[in-house]
């Protein structure tokens, strides 16, 4: 059985770090000139495909997610650390989409496969970029630049190993909580399954399966009675 698994997301890339303002201080040296360095470059946001994955369950509980920025800049010229990028891992097979574009992004096809989706803000510049023949005291320094923030919505069809049939309010979706980690809801009342949930049932650290929950079936659901259609 073949199902949509959707996740939305925040993504936002590390911010640059500022650029130095500094000046070269030594014992016999009464006016040293500029030696602010610049900032390092915010972390960037990036996807990776990985065949260990078969849902996006991971990414219904927790859905912000920043990169780190980049450190200021120092004196004697140093360039301050760039941030370290952050690399999501999801299943082979997803297709991430701009959510505020409705844009296709790119599809993630093959193991390790890398998509790069929030890029990192460029470091600021220190001082010493700023010296001239007319300036030699600068105290001017840009800013490091914003990262990239995005909104991306995964989809992901996925091929359940085992589907659960039956009538509303048979007890589907407790038996899918029970036996797995998904949450679908419960209530006393037809129809509370109004769209397939998955689940991931592991037997053990190395075997496992998914499971769908699928909404109730009654008489004449071929024909679009009930949610049959679904």
């Amino acid at each position: 059985m073949k199902f949509v698994d959707e996740a939305i997301i925040q993504v936002t890339a590390g911010k640059g770090g500022n650029g130095c303002c500094s000046f070269r201080r030594e014992k016999y040296i009464e006016y040293g000139g500029p030696n602010g360095g610049d900032g390092g470059h915010g972390g960037s946001v990036i996807l990776m495909a990985d065949h260990n994955l078969n849902t996006l369950v991971d990414f219904r509980y927790k859905r912000i997610f920043k990169a780190q920025n980049g450190t200021q800049g120092m004196g004697s010229n140093c360039t301050g650390p760039s941030g370290e990028d952050l690399i999501l891992r999801v299943p082979v097979g997803t297709t991430i989409v701009d959510v505020e574009t409705d844009r296709v992004i790119g599809d993630l096809t093959e193991h390790e496969q890398t998509l790069k989706v929030a890029q990192g803000g460029r470091g600021g510049l220190g001082n010493t970029h700023f010296k001239s023949s007319t300036n030699r005291a600068p105290r001017k320094t840009i800013p490091g630049e914003e990262g990239q923030e995005r909104h991306l919505r995964f989809e992901l069809s996925v091929l359940a190993d085992v589907g659960l049939l039956g009538f509303p309010n048979a007890g589907k979706s407790t038996f899918v909580r029970a036996v797995s980690n998904a949450q679908p809801k419960v209530a006393n009342y037809p129809f509370t399954t109004l769209v397939p949930q998955l689940g991931v049932v592991r037997v053990d650290e190395l075997r496992h399966f998914v499971i769908a929950d699928i909404p109730g079936l009654i008489e004449g659901a071929s024909e679009g009675a009930g949610l049959g259609t679904r």
